[in-house]
């Protein structure tokens, strides 16, 4: 078969480039099962919509996949719609959140025809062995996983049994993907101050969990429906041991949504990481309730180790909206953990949710003021209500859902508002946004502009700037 893996850009309008970890995931599963494709990486070489119908004009393919966010749908329409152009015959297959959380709405209003649910290592290797015995959807009955249409009825087998021991999953086979581009990318988003010359740093992002054991209400993941699980210590060591031999790695961002839930497990890793002798600079995403003063003796080995930065989600410093979305934890617990950290010498980064129904300009006022005194520069969202997550039921139940497909079609990045839940009208809503944000900014020196103040600041580089390694700044 011919077969061509599609990586979908969520920010089409400006180039900054993500590791699509997922995919690695998945097509290195394909190429362990003896499976040859094609990758087309649209977040990273950036094709127009004419040069992606050139590249899938190539050659016949019996197979096209692509992944998104559900946030992305418009992006993965589009890329289906082109694939079907000049691909009729192909079996056009979707998956990530885009899929897990639409599967009936994407079958009958794009032009994918093979939903993948939840987790696509094994699925996507046991749809192509299906596949080969037939070029026929029928022949996926059998293929835990996956959601299609047959003769007008949906066919949904559940879901794979979730791989058990991730510490057991293969490395991604990274020379799959332009690595050399990746990582000229990477090394653009490293904060300062940077812990050594920022010429010396070589950094780039692994996995180190999947799932998350909390249920937040306005959070949509694929592992929804498994336990959370993470890695071995030993595991993520090795690979950045891996990383570090193959590429020069020294800096990493463990891009998870909750990388470390508990002292032990991050005991295990500090271990490891000192047995390894790796000179190593990282940050990862834990709790907000994780740490207080008490462990500032293990915090310091943590700092010791490398580790420049934590980051946790405030969301919301009122209590009222933080028992809304289900956060299970307490300001005070924020801020004990700030302290902690500041005085182990620890970054802190945060985000807020701004737009619940409960939202006031009070509770506004409350979250950013915390912020505030900790001199905290958050990165600030507007509520997204996603399908799947209960706020999408709120959403509906006061009618912004009424046509699907525009909602949809209307779906992005947080940073901009596209549905408000609130009783604050837009205008009042942003505005007090950006005030807020203006005066932390001004109280810390940042000095951003006013449309750079919910698009908060980073490096942007165009392909040829990832290229020749230049930086230029610009709004995320």
């Amino acid at each position: 078969m011919n077969i061509v893996m599609i990586n979908i850009s969520h920010r089409p309008w400006m180039y900054k480039p993500c590791y699509p970890i997922g995919l690695s995931y998945v097509v290195s599963a394909m190429r362990r099962a003896g499976y040859d494709f094609d990758i087309i990486d649209i977040d990273a070489h950036r094709p127009t919509d004419q040069e992606l119908r050139r590249l899938l004009s190539q050659k016949t393919y019996d197979v096209i996949a692509l992944g998104a966010l559900v946030s992305g749908y418009k992006y993965a329409k589009q890329a289906a719609t082109i694939a079907r152009e000049t691909n009729p015959d192909g079996i056009i297959i979707a998956g990530n959140s885009v899929a897990s959380s639409i599967p009936e709405h994407l079958l009958t209003h794009t032009e994918v025809d093979v939903i993948v649910k939840g987790e696509g290592d094994l699925t996507m290797v046991n749809i192509l062995r299906a596949l080969e015995k037939g070029k026929s959807i029928r022949n996926l009955r059998e293929v835990k996983g996956v959601v299609f249409l047959d003769n007008g009825t949906f066919v949904d087998t559940g879901y794979e049994k979730p791989i058990r021991d991730i510490s057991e999953i293969p490395l991604p086979d990274w020379r799959l993907f332009d690595m050399e581009l990746y990582l000229a990318t990477y090394v653009q988003e490293v904060a300062e101050p940077y812990p050594i010359p920022k010429d010396r740093i070589t950094a780039f992002t692994i996995n180190t969990a999947r799932g998350c054991p909390f249920r937040c209400t306005f959070c949509y993941h694929v592992f929804h429906y498994s336990s959370y699980r993470y890695r071995s210590a030993e595991s993520i060591v090795a690979e950045i041991a891996e990383l570090n031999a193959r590429y020069g790695v020294n800096y990493i961002n463990f891009y998870d949504e909750c990388s470390f839930v508990g002292k032990s497990q991050i005991r295990a890793f500090l271990g490891e990481l000192r047995k390894s002798g790796l000179q190593l600079y990282w940050n990862a995403i834990i709790r907000g309730d994780l740490f207080t003063e008490e462990d500032i003796d293990l915090l310091i080995d943590l700092r010791d180790a490398g580790c420049l930065s934590f980051g946790y989600s405030l969301e919301s410093a009122d209590a009222e909206i933080l028992r809304s979305m289900n956060k299970k934890m307490t300001v005070e617990d924020f801020v004990i953990q700030k302290r902690a950290l500041d005085k182990a010498g620890i970054m802190t980064y945060t985000s807020l949710v701004v737009g619940y129904p409960e939202e006031t300009l009070e509770t506004l006022k409350k979250t950013f003021d915390i912020c505030y005194d900790l001199n905290i520069y958050p990165s600030t969202g507007y509520l997204l209500p996603q399908p799947g997550t209960p706020m999408f039921e709120v959403a509906k139940a006061k009618g912004l859902v009424n046509d699907m497909e525009s909602y949809l079609m209307q779906m992005g990045d947080r940073q901009d508002l596209r549905f408000n839940l609130s009783r604050i009208p837009d205008d009042v809503l942003q505005a007090a946004v950006a005030g807020h944000l203006q005066k932390i900014s001004d109280k810390l020196g940042l000095d951003l502009k006013r449309e750079e103040l919910v698009k908060t600041f980073s490096h942007v580089l165009s392909r040829s700037d990832a290229e020749t390694g230049k930086t230029r700044s610009g709004p995320q």
